[in-house]
Formats: C-alpha cells, structure tokens, sequence
C-alpha cells in the first residue's frame, strides 16, 4: 500500500513531536534524580549557628583536593569544635599526608577530638595523629605504623608461556621494578631506600604527636595493629568510648557545652561522586527505547566506580593475611 504526501508528512511530525517529549521526559527525570542527590548529598556545607561538626573519614585514602577544600572551609566555619570519626585501613602515603596536613590545618583552628570507629590503620593511623585527642573502643584496631611497596612479578609465568619483553631505557633503574623481569640487587635497594626513609617519617610523626621514644616507638612501630585496649596501654590513643565520650572531652578540656548539637559536615562536593545517576539515567533512556544514550551512561558510571580502585605509589595501608 502506497502511502500518500499528506500522510507522509503527519508521520515525520509525529515522529519529531515523540522524540521532543522523549527528550523532555529525559531531562525532568535526570533533574529529578540530582534534586534526590542534592538532598542526600546535600548534608551540612553550611550549617548556621553554634555546632559541633562531625567529619567522616572511611574506606581507603588518597589524595583529594575536594576534601582539602571541604576541610579548608571547616576550619574557617562557625563550627565550635570538630569531631572526626575514622574508619579506614589506610591508603597511598601520599594522600594519608594531605588528610593529615589538612585536619591539622583545621585542629590549630578548633578544638578536635578524633574517634576510631572501628579501624585506624597505616594511613588512618596518619589521619588520627592530627587531633590531640584520639577516641577508640575497645576492640577497635589501631597502629600498623609502616609502609608498603608491592608489585608482581609475572617473569616465571612468562618464561613457562614463552612471552619476553625487550625494553630500551636510559639507565639501569629506570622504570624498575617492571613485573616482567626479576628484580636486580641495585632495583631493590633503591625501592627499600624509599621504604626506609616513608618509614622514618611515619615513625617521627608517631614521636612528635603522640611523645612516643626510644624502645616504647620500637615496640609500636614493627608494624602490627593493637585493640583499643592495647593502643590505650602503649600510648598510642588517649581514652576508651565514643562520641560521646569525644564530647565530654571537649567540654573538659576545652570548655565546649556539652549539650552543643552535632552537625555533619559533608566533605564531598554534592556531585562529586553521585556515579549511581549514571545508571539512573541509563535505565530511563534504555526504557525511552534511546539505547545508545544508554549505553554512555552507564559506561560512564562503570568507569567512575573502577577509578576509585586504583591505587598508585607507596602505601600506608593494612589487611589482615589471607588464610592458607
């Protein structure tokens, strides 16, 4: 059946006005899912009146510039005292000492309690010693004061499947360890010389804040964790609790009202990481049949989830041995 002029022309400008409500439909939702972000993510930049600000730091650390900032302008805030709560097995060295020069920046500012939630390890253990006042209880874990630097090595795996590498490079420790080759004596000394000196920094630290010498920082410093119990015994926090417990100090100490509300304090920009409205977003325009749009969004919400897995450079990090 041929089809007419007329009827041809009612189709394309059918077809035009469904794609145009197509693509209304898609931006109502995508601002209706970051006004739910906003609101979720939306706790706290900017809390008036007298509070306490609560900070959280979970997961693993490495640097991040939003956080420097979000901690800049805490210290700079309306905020009475800070109450930070750790959770954390560490991360690259490098990002546990921007956490730690910015909550410093904030404790010279205001009082500051910290409180380990459950873990306070390597680079956590870094971000705690900011404060003058650590909080744990008494199974949390806390210490694992050293430093890490692992790669594989795949060179036994390649020589059974037959695989080399040729490399050409300007001088013998250039790009080594590579993975692909056995590590030379010259390749491990120099990596073990980068250990040695992160080790003596981390160690330094844990003397100059925590007043931690001679044998008593050797017994700390061999890199196990302790129980809160044992970190209270051997310096390396200064009382048992919680929170509240946290509070009570500053009003002790450092004559916060204890009855002083306790706001969160966000330290992430609001849409930093609202990687899951990638998805969201995916799954409308695959339901508004626009599959291709849907197909990027999701790619893109994968990629955010993978970056925050990488971790580069020397780490300040702790786990527990994998069972045999």
């Amino acid at each position: 059946m041929t089809l007419d002029a007329d009827t041809i022309i009612d189709r394309r400008r059918l077809r035009r006005k469904l794609t145009f409500w197509r693509v209304l439909a898609v931006l109502v939702v995508i601002l209706a899912v970051l006004g739910a972000g906003y609101a979720l993510y939306g706790r706290t930049a900017g809390v008036a009146g007298s509070y306490i600000a609560r900070v959280e730091i979970t997961g693993l650390i490495r640097n991040d510039q939003d956080r420097t900032e979000a901690l800049e302008r805490l210290a700079k805030s309306s905020a009475k005292a800070v109450i930070v709560h750790i959770d954390s097995p560490g991360g690259t060295t490098a990002g546990s000492e921007q956490l730690h020069n910015a909550l410093r920046a904030v404790a010279q500012a205001k009082p500051m309690a910290v409180v380990v939630d459950g873990l306070a390890a390597s680079g956590g253990y870094i971000a705690a010693m900011a404060a003058d006042h650590i909080v744990a209880s008494q199974t949390s874990l806390v210490g694992s004061i050293g430093v890490l630097f692992q790669y594989p090595n795949f060179s036994g795996l390649m020589k059974t499947v037959g695989v080399e590498v040729e490399e050409i490079k300007s001088s013998p420790l250039k790009a080594a360890p590579n993975g692909f080759q056995p590590t030379s004596p010259e390749a491990r000394e120099a990596i073990a010389g980068i250990v040695r000196d992160s080790y003596d920094w981390f160690k330094n630290m844990v003397s100059s804040r925590r007043h931690i010498e001679g044998d008593d920082l050797a017994k700390v410093s061999d890199g196990r964790v302790f129980t809160g119990r044992q970190g209270l015994e051997n310096r390396l926090i200064d009382e048992l609790g919680d929170e509240k417990t946290a509070i009570a100090w500053l009003a002790s100490a450092k004559g916060i009202d204890a009855a002083t509300p306790v706001r969160d304090w966000q330290l992430k920009s609001r849409f930093s990481d609202l990687s899951f409205l990638h998805m969201a977003v995916a799954v409308v325009l695959e339901a508004m049949g626009l599959k291709s749009w849907a197909q990027h969004f999701a790619v893109a919400g994968t990629l955010a989830n993978l970056e925050k897995l990488n971790l580069d450079g020397l780490l300040a990090l702790w786990h527990p041995p994998a069972v045999n």
